[in-house]
């Protein structure tokens, strides 16, 4: 089982956001993976998103003391931002880190990887990947499991499209005008 954590921050002297925190954490004891969770963020913002997610985990994994992400999907990177009481080091790297994973700090418990859904991704596909991230079976990367969300939804999509166009030869062979058929008995 996996939990789900809806997290309503208050972040420095800003009144608590209306939104909870989107983020699915492996149940506890869970077998080692390659990714712990899945966070959801609202935006591409760090110095916004972070403390929240940052409050949230600080209870559960220890005191987060650093945050490494890839450049590749944030415009901006912090070298720092407060968070819970105390400042947590942001990093970056452009090569040997996925772009869709976020890795986290703690000099109590140790280090834990997040898959990063982009902000704008679509709530049906974030919540699969949300699901499939801490599945227990689960052994692709963050970019793997990203890849295999938007082939499966490439996939729906195919198969919609699919559907509509057999239902417009239907329509454009009659079908929509057609009678119904007629029973005959013998």
């Amino acid at each position: 089982m996996t939990a789900t954590i809806l997290f309503t921050p208050a972040v420095g002297d800003r009144a608590p956001s209306s939104s909870p925190l989107r983020l699915t954490l492996a149940r506890a004891g869970a077998p080692p993976a390659l990714i712990d969770g899945a966070w959801w963020p609202r935006s591409r913002n760090l110095t916004e998103e972070l403390p929240a997610l940052v409050e949230c985990l600080d209870p559960l994994w220890g005191r987060i003391t650093r945050i490494a992400v890839s450049r590749t999907f944030w415009p901006v990177i912090p070298g720092e931002v407060p968070a819970h009481g105390h400042m947590v080091r942001v990093g970056w790297s452009n090569a040997g880190q996925d772009p869709h994973k976020l890795l986290l700090l703690s000099h109590t418990f140790g280090r834990w990887d997040l898959l990063v859904i982009p902000p704008e991704t679509a709530p049906a596909t974030a919540v699969r990947l949300m699901a499939t991230a801490t599945d227990p079976s689960r052994s692709l990367t963050a970019t793997g499991l990203i890849h295999e969300a938007e082939r499966f939804r490439a996939a729906a999509e195919a198969a919609a499209d699919s559907d509509s166009l057999r239902e417009a030869v239907w329509d454009s062979e009659g079908g929509h005008d057609a009678p119904p058929p007629r029973l005959t008995h013998s």
